[in-house]
């Protein structure tokens, strides 16, 4: 049987003795790599057992607990603030940085209703038109206007310019019998002549618009109503049927625009949580508590090793014997470990979540009311 080499019971770390290099160049981890090192092996039986493990495997250890460590921690970032970081730049991470929460997407889900409502929104809103023909009633927007102008492309009418002077322009209509009795009034005083059918005496908003509506529905029972009918977002009627060429205008949108969830092709943009500029965390800034979770995970993980080492032979020999290897123990040890560890990280993380932060918050503003309120009140006496 080969020999198997073991821990000689010292190290001196140099640069490029881990496999990836994540944390060479840092002065903590240059430092305590070493320490770790000493700490597993002394934990795992050295001197008084021999330890199948050289400085390379315990280093390897230490470079993967804090990858780890940072890996579940990200990602509680990550999932914190995913809403706050999507559309963001990638160009710059994120460690060590405060990330101050926004509304931004919760707006940009918002801006959709704003979309319908004519408010606002992602979609861009387009005025188009169509030629009205003296006597022709009857009009195809898909044949006269979107084939031409959208390539084809489906539209949606948001808006029809086809309708009556606006009731204010006709504030003293004689049929409607609208009319203030203050005009002759005011006039007496040299206002009359600065503005044709106005009012110098400052009104409610609400005596306005009655009168306004007065003069509207005056219109559409006496006068002839200018309506339209619009069928399955393409036929157009108009009423009453035009009795001279103009243009008709309208507003709409186009539906290949809105329901296109691609609203921004730039590959520089952070869209899910793939893409989130984390990188590895800085040794140099984890407090004591994660380092010791860090140097417990690279004690189960050099366990690990330690158990596939040893599982590879069935024993070992020693001067006038063999031993039998505990490779299986070890094994089991390391794994129970490590779920612990992770699920000891988990819970701490999930702890510090903002909503746990404020439902924490909560609970010690109510504790301290009910304490003042069992606080005796004093009576003062004048």
């Amino acid at each position: 049987m080969a020999d198997i080499p073991i821990w000689p019971g010292s190290s001196s770390f140099t640069t490029g003795s881990t496999p990836f290099g994540f944390y060479d160049s840092d002065t903590q981890f240059q430092t305590d790599a070493d320490k770790v090192a000493d700490w597993c092996a002394r934990r795992l039986g050295y001197p008084i057992t021999d330890i199948e493990l050289q400085d390379l495997n315990f280093y390897t250890a230490f470079e993967e607990a804090i990858t780890t460590y940072g890996q579940y921690l990200y990602q509680y970032e990550i999932l914190e603030n995913i809403g706050t970081f999507e559309g963001n730049s990638t160009g710059s991470a994120f460690n060590n940085q405060y990330v101050q929460p926004n509304l931004g997407n919760t707006i940009a889900i918002a801006e959709q209703y704003g979309t319908e409502a004519g408010s606002g929104g992602s979609i861009n809103y387009k005025t188009g038109s169509i030629d009205l023909i003296a006597g022709q009633q009857n009009y195809s927007l898909s044949a006269s206007f979107t084939a031409v102008s959208e390539s084809g492309n489906h539209i949606e009418i948001k808006k029809i310019y086809y309708e009556a002077t606006p009731a204010i322009v006709r504030y003293f209509d004689p049929y409607a019998g609208t009319g203030t009795g203050i005009q002759s009034l005011m006039q007496t005083f040299g206002f009359g002549n600065m503005s044709p059918g106005v009012n110098f005496m400052l009104m409610p908003i609400s005596y306005d618009l009655q009168k306004m509506q007065a003069i509207e529905l005056n219109d559409q029972v006496r006068k002839s109503a200018f309506s339209f009918q619009l069928y399955n977002n393409d036929f157009l009627r108009i009423f009453p049927i035009p009795t001279r060429n103009y243009k008709l205008y309208f507003d709409y949108i186009v539906k290949e625009e809105r329901n296109n969830p691609i609203k921004n092709t730039n590959p520089g943009l952070i869209t899910d949580v793939s893409n989130v500029p984390y990188n590895n965390p800085t040794y140099l800034y984890i407090n004591a508590p994660g380092r010791q979770w860090i140097f417990r995970y690279a004690l189960a993980l050099a366990k690990e090793m330690l158990a596939n080492v040893r599982g590879k032979y069935s024993s070992i020999p020693i001067p006038g014997s063999e031993v039998t290897t505990n490779a299986s123990e070890l094994r089991s040890e390391a794994q129970s470990d490590k779920q612990s560890l992770i699920e000891e990280l988990k819970l701490m993380l999930e702890e510090s979540m903002r909503h746990k932060y404020l439902e924490r918050q909560n609970q010690s503003s109510n504790f301290t009311q009910d304490t003042l309120a069992k606080v005796p009140w004093p009576i003062y006496i004048y």
